[in-house]
């Protein structure tokens, strides 16, 4: 029997908690798929109990319980911060003091008594650990990777003191070095880009990520506003280092991102408000920060290899969610092989935690196994049976029950090549941000209307955002510019160029909308404007039923890539439970939903009235 360790994040945002047993990684989830609150910074009180309840265990059945930072060390630098800045971080400190003082410094405290009240009293073996923000983050990159030794490269904005960090992984052990420090962060630089852009740090980067292939490059005005950046805002030295220059900024000690006055100033156009049109000077500006980011990772990466010798990387920290970054490193050969932790975010802390802990704390060996990682395919949270969806939704709901799961498939497979939208809700629910095929809403990659239906109609969302394609691993190479196998969603790859369609020559004078919905390819729903698309390769092996699903809608259209994107809607967690995912059915534009072997059709289900 292994050591059985429960890793905990908490208290920032995405809290989340991952169990591991030995050599398995047994559940892991975040809270705010039970809490229905997106990025639930609390206690992940319900995520324990699912993690617990999966492996059978009470609190005293476990050898440990780990958190992912240094709580006292946080509060260090926080002290210390708002010390330099004073008295301008008065209103800040004022804000976070009594947060810190009433139950962060008696996080030990607070750990014990919210695990009992779920899982019963300690155990006298079970000890509490913590471990550092940024090697919980490079232990949930490293540990699961199919790779025996590997340079390890975090990014994020920051942890206790660290905001990028590169280490050394071999074996059973990880170390440390290189280190950037706070204030100066590459993770921060591009949320205070998206605050001022107009979306919400530390969900919304994403959006700006999205919105960025919208700029436009020939234009100039791109490059100007790099120059920009590059001369007042951040210096970026050859080892991917970073000096910000904290006269623009106001994250240390205020309560917003950027010194709004200064950067109107600047860039020549006040901060954009949330909700508020897009122009093109915003689009123009999101691509400058994503090119620069782009040229950090890389530098730093390239940094990783000079001191480490390795040919092979593994990616963690919220900066490693930025697929274009990931795609641009992959595509620059500087590595032989990358590998990233499909919740690299703080959620993946929690699960970097436990191993940490298992494989440096307690020395157990590590040997990565035959398969291609050892995150069974990121699919390690609740699941449902069909017994379990049918006494959920008893006298709510009409259905109709597959007793042949290829019978399923095909009549799916109808559907979409119909031009319908369908929830797809299969298995254990995934970990980390992306809908992998088991909590899913699935459309036809052809359908050159269906980015806007699904935006407008059923996600409820801004309309230039992109959508991803899912397609049978093995096909891959037919469809994108794939260097090798994405899983996680996290690389972005260009479609391939017998599939594209010429712009027209005026296309740098079309508005907006006229280049968002133009067809750009044979797959137009999962091309967006620069022709690359964020790719997720599915593999029979991991999960199976989903590449079926793959293979019928194949059989009947002959494309073997489906439109994916995460079954929720703006503004709530990706659904964990039948109810949630039939909620969510009945209140959008989805003409059908599947649960497990059960397929509801929209126009048969009773009045909804919730």
């Amino acid at each position: 029997m292994g050591l059985k360790i429960l890793g905990i994040s908490a208290f920032y945002h995405d809290s989340a908690a991952a169990l591991t047993d030995g050599g398995d990684i047994v559940a892991a989830a975040q809270e705010e798929r039970f809490s229905r609150i997106k990025h639930d910074p609390a206690f992940p009180s319900r995520a324990a109990a699912f993690c617990l309840q999966r492996a059978g265990l009470s609190a005293a059945g476990l050898d440990a319980v780990v958190f992912y930072d240094k709580p006292l060390l946080k509060f260090e630098r926080l002290l210390e911060t708002y010390h330099a800045f004073a008295p301008r971080g008065f209103s800040s400190f004022a804000k976070f003091a009594p947060a810190w003082l009433g139950e962060k410094l008696f996080i030990k405290r607070r750990i014990r008594k919210e695990l009992a009240a779920i899982a019963g009293p300690w155990g006298a073996k079970t000890k509490l650990l913590f471990t550092p923000h940024h090697l919980a983050h490079a232990a949930s990159a490293f540990f699961p990777s199919p790779f025996r030794e590997a340079a390890v490269l975090t990014i994020d904005g920051v942890g206790e003191w660290a905001t990028a960090s590169i280490a050394a992984g071999s074996g059973n052990t990880i170390k440390p070095l290189r280190e950037m420090r706070f204030p100066h962060s590459v993770g921060l630089l591009y949320s205070a880009f998206t605050y001022y852009l107009g979306f919400r740090v530390n969900s919304g980067e994403y959006k700006l990520m999205g919105l960025a292939p919208y700029g436009d490059a020939a234009s100039g005005r791109v490059e100007e506003y790099l120059r920009l950046i590059k001369k007042n805002l951040v210096s970026v030295k050859e080892d991917g280092s970073l000096y910000m220059d904290q006269a623009w900024f106001d994250y240390s000690a205020g309560l917003v991102m950027t010194r709004n006055a200064a950067w109107e100033n600047l860039f020549g156009f006040p901060p954009r408000q949330p909700e508020a049109p897009i122009e093109q000077r915003h689009c123009d500006l999101a691509l400058a920060i994503q090119r620069l980011t782009e040229e950090i990772v890389l530098k730093m990466a390239a940094e990783a290899k000079r001191l480490t010798g390795l040919d092979k990387i593994c990616l963690a920290g919220g900066v490693a969610l930025n697929c274009v970054a990931n795609g641009s490193l992959r595509r620059s050969g500087l590595f032989r092989d990358i590998w990233i932790q499909p919740a690299a975010g703080d959620a993946g802390g929690a699960l970097g935690a436990a191993l940490a802990a298992r494989h440096i704390y307690f020395g157990e060996a590590r040997e990565p196994g035959p398969g291609p990682d050892a995150m069974q395919g990121a699919l390690l949270g609740p699941e449902y049976s069909d017994e379990e969806i049918k006494a959920a939704l008893a006298g709510t709901a009409v259905y109709k029950k597959f007793d042949s799961y290829p019978d399923l498939c095909a009549e799916t497979a109808r559907r979409l090549a119909a031009g319908q939208v369908g929830g797809w809700f299969q298995g254990r629910m995934e970990w980390g941000p992306r809908a992998l095929g088991n909590r899913s809403i699935l459309g036809d990659p052809r359908d050159a209307g269906l980015q806007k239906r699904l935006n407008l109609k059923i996600k409820f969302r801004e309309g230039f955002r992109p959508f991803a394609p899912s397609v049978q691993e093995e096909r891959a190479g037919e469809y994108f510019e794939q260097a090798g196998p994405s899983p996680y969603m996290l690389l972005t790859a260009g479609v391939a160029p017998s599939r594209r369609v010429t712009l027209p020559a005026d296309w740098s004078a079309l508005s907006m909308d006229q280049r968002l919905y133009f067809s750009r390819s044979d797959i137009p729903a999962v091309t967006h404007l620069d022709y690359s698309a964020r790719v997720q390769t599915v593999s029979r092996a991991v999960n199976p039923r989903y590449w079926e699903l793959l293979e019928a809608f194949r059989a009947r259209t002959g494309c073997a890539a489906l439109v994916n994107t995460s079954f929720n809607v703006r503004g709530e967690p990706i659904v964990c439970a039948p109810g949630e995912a039939y909620a969510c059915f009945m209140r959008t534009g989805m003409d059908f939903l599947v649960l497990g072997n059960l397929l509801f059709e929209k126009k048969e289900q009773p009045a909804w009235n919730s």
